[in-house]
């Protein structure tokens, strides 16, 4: 029990400092399967990951303000290859 424990906190150690690299879950979940850990001490270790990551992202107090702005674009396409030819 306390070796699996153990060996859990090393495997969500390992699922952070990678994610911090770039690598996504998918990619550390089948390179960990690859080097002989069972799928469901895997899933286990990035679920567990996953919460200790949410627990420390800061609360949003204020919503995110939504901004419209209009472009208006010229209809008229110019006609740029007259100056290729000389006219």
């Amino acid at each position: 029990m306390f070796g699996e424990r153990l060996m859990k906190d090393e495997l969500v150690i390992y699922i952070k400092k990678n994610l911090r690299k770039g690598y996504t879950k998918e990619a550390l979940r089948w390179a960990l399967i690859d080097q002989g850990y069972s799928k469901m001490e895997v899933d286990n270790a990035i679920k567990s990951t996953d919460q200790e990551l949410a627990q420390q992202a800061p609360i949003l107090k204020t919503k995110p303000e939504i901004r419209h702005q209009i472009i208006l674009v010229d209809e008229k396409p110019k006609k740029k290859w007259f100056g290729l030819f000389g006219r």
